[in-house]
């Protein structure tokens, strides 16, 4: 079947023939070689991510993204006696508030604009003025923009002060290089369906595993427990504690092979900002006007202004789909504003033909 249109979306991204091809045989979860294929997942997981498997286990966690993330805060923020500081600027920060609000998790936030980074001397002052703070939550790549938030200087500032903290790296790990041994997290969320290129179905967490052992009973969830699917996978490795999705673990082993083959993370970091850097100078030239400033954005999606009052994004949307492309609706609340991917199956060729296209589209608007 030929694929109609390329995703130039933050996740679920275009995705290679072959990472389609492995999902075509159906698979047994209790089976000795599938066991194997999670237990490789795990191990290759923790080597993207540069961190030592003696401080740092994987565990694998069925569902979206978001499951991961509300998995990990409701398994790490003790039933009492905890306060969660959540830096936010954007609709993927607001949401971690609305997971603690949901498991009434007392949490302190701290607000920045949807195009400003977080800044950690007002985080830091934050912190001065609530002692009281026991854990930490931010999102990495926030693709409400694009932006990249500064974990490299946010974290340092939380294990001074020996606050537990965990990082929605959703859209970021795999495309964007991050050492944990270096960061020193105790907990880095990502999913199958973002920058190593598998498809929707599963989360992972990245945890270190002195922190992770003494969160037993904090849980407010069945299906959600972290401490419980670790302990599963630990005893029973490579079996999960309910049903797994067999076609998508394949599909991700798949790709995990693709991205090794491609030279890992950084190679990847490349295509993707290549592809990032000819899409914005490409668009800019065309009229469209970036939303966020490029010292703080990231190389998974990008933001930019509609270019008139006039702007019909619907009409531009289906014009663009129906030449080979899906792009994103904006999530900038203040600012009307679309967003166009640049990860997954894709490089500079495709980067250059859209652009052709939207030139095509504004030669017809004249």
């Amino acid at each position: 079947m030929k694929q109609p249109y390329l995703l130039l979306t933050p996740g679920p991204l275009s995705t290679t023939p072959t990472v389609k091809e492995a999902m075509q045989i159906d698979y047994c979860t209790w089976d000795s070689d599938y066991r194997q294929v999670t237990e490789t997942i795990r191990e290759q997981i923790l080597e993207l991510a540069q961190a030592n498997p003696d401080n740092y286990t994987t565990v694998l966690m069925q569902g979206s993204g978001t499951y991961g993330v509300e998995a990990t805060i409701g398994t790490a923020v003790p039933r009492s006696g905890a306060v969660l500081l959540i830096a936010v600027n954007g609709a993927y920060g607001r949401r971690l508030t609305e997971i603690a609000d949901y498991y009434d998790i007392q949490h302190v936030d701290v607000v920045f604009d949807e195009d400003q980074a977080v800044d950690p001397q007002v985080v830091a002052a934050a912190l001065d003025e609530h002692p009281e703070i026991t854990h930490f939550v931010t999102v990495h790549s926030e693709t409400t923009t694009g932006l990249l938030n500064p974990i490299e200087a946010l974290i340092p500032l939380m294990r001074e002060r020996g606050i537990i903290t965990m990082i929605d790296a959703m859209s970021s790990l795999g495309g964007v290089p991050i050492s944990i041994d270096d960061l020193g997290c105790d907990y880095l969320i990502s999913s199958a369906n973002k920058c190593v290129q598998g498809v929707p179905g599963f989360a992972f967490i990245i945890a270190k595993k002195a922190t992770l052992a003494t969160t037993e009973g904090n849980a407010r969830s069945l299906s959600l427990d972290l401490f419980a699917q670790w302990q599963a996978m630990t005893a029973q490795p490579g079996k999960w504690r309910f049903t797994s999705p067999t076609h998508v673990v394949h599909a991700f082993a798949q790709a995990l092979i693709e991205m090794k083959a491609e030279g890992g993370v950084l190679p990847r970091y490349q295509r993707y900002a290549a592809n990032q850097e000819l899409l914005s100078n490409g668009m800019q030239g065309l009229g469209f006007d970036l939303v966020i400033d490029p010292a703080i954005q990231g190389p998974i999606i990008t933001s930019f202004k509609y270019p008139s009052e006039h702007f019909d994004f619907d009409d531009f949307y289906q014009f663009i789909k129906e030449r080979g492309f899906v792009i994103y609706p904006g999530k900038v609340s203040a600012i009307p504003s679309f967003r166009i991917g640049t990860i997954g199956d894709i490089n500079t060729t495709d980067i250059k033909r859209l652009l052709a296209i939207i030139s095509d589209y504004q030669a017809l608007q004249h």
